[in-house]
């Protein structure tokens, strides 16, 4: 069991683009969970219906636990017991092999969270009842630090409220910004590249923009990979530059934040004049994904300073 770093919500790609083939077509049958409202605070999800777990993860940090066929969830109660502070999709990692890549689940029982459309590692097993909550209020505790500060109440569509809404609303983006998102929910990342492209040129000091190019040029490279081609290929490759990248993608996308910086930063010394301006480029991007203030960029960026000179 890992407890969650308070950082690690920015390190991670947002799962609206990782799921974006699970997403279920236009005539599918709706979601478990209603709009406006949810039926439990527990409920199950799929590669076909998990945009609404997305959706709900703007509100509320949505935990999320992988399960075999036949397997009884071990997270219930614990969640019912937030009172609407947190939801829990179950999910069978069998029959749902998206959801499982996406999380990069290799077996169950696991359990992660989704906050702001972010995948947020937690732990393998059933840890005791004292050691998951102090995950799960380390876990809010992170929510809050990046505005997902919501509850839900269990209700029926259409049911009337107490006239507060039943999300918050959101401030519109930024043109370039709005039509990179967009971009990249319908899977065009080259679009959504030149979109933020665009916002950086005209304003350099876009932190955003330049961390949304990071990540969609992370997505970009990853599209149409497997993970278990590209492991395959950094193990027997290892001092393939080409392959090594392609881990560390695969690392970072999936928030292994020191697995990605420790591969390239150990490959950098025996690289050419090239490959070590390679390998610096791609992890500058990384630390865009990161963020300057997370203590594994410091650590990482000291480091590559070091190798540099």
């Amino acid at each position: 069991m890992s407890n969650v770093p308070p950082s690690q919500l920015r390190g991670a790609v947002d799962l609206s683009a990782l799921v974006r083939r699970a997403a279920a077509p236009a005539n599918a049958a709706t979601p478990s969970v209603p709009a406006g409202a949810v039926d439990s605070l527990v409920f199950e999800a799929s590669d076909a219906s998990f945009e609404r777990v997305l959706e709900l993860s703007s509100t509320v940090p949505v935990i999320v636990e992988f399960v075999a066929p036949g397997l009884e969830p071990a997270m219930p109660a614990i969640v019912e017991s937030y009172r609407g502070r947190l939801l829990l999709a179950v999910v069978d990692g069998a029959a749902n092999p998206q959801l499982a890549q996406a999380f990069q689940v290799r077996e169950v029982p696991a359990v992660a969270a989704v906050v702001a459309g972010r995948p947020v590692s937690l732990f393998l097993g059933t840890p005791s009842e004292p050691e998951t909550r102090q995950v799960f209020d380390d876990l809010l505790a992170l929510a809050a630090e990046n505005g997902v500060t919501g509850t839900v109440s269990i209700g029926e569509p259409g049911e009337p409220d107490d006239g507060e809404p039943a999300e918050p609303i959101e401030e519109p983006l930024p043109p370039h910004h709005q039509e990179a998102y967009d971009a990249i929910a319908a899977g065009d990342y080259a679009t959504a590249i030149a979109e933020y492209k665009k916002a950086i040129a005209e304003n350099p000091r876009d932190s955003l923009a330049v961390a949304g190019l990071a990540q969609v040029s992370l997505l970009q490279r990853l599209d149409g990979l497997t993970v278990a081609d590209v492991r395959a290929a950094g193990a027997e490759r290892p001092t393939d530059l080409d392959a090594q990248l392609a881990v560390a993608d695969l690392d970072m996308s999936g928030g292994h934040v020191d697995d990605a910086f420790d591969r390239l930063l150990e490959l950098f010394p025996s690289l050419d004049q090239a490959g070590k301006d390679a390998v610096r480029t791609r992890l500058l991007e990384y630390f865009e994904i990161a963020g300057a203030e997370d203590p594994r960029v410091i650590a990482a960026r000291r480091t590559l300073t070091n190798l540099l000179f």
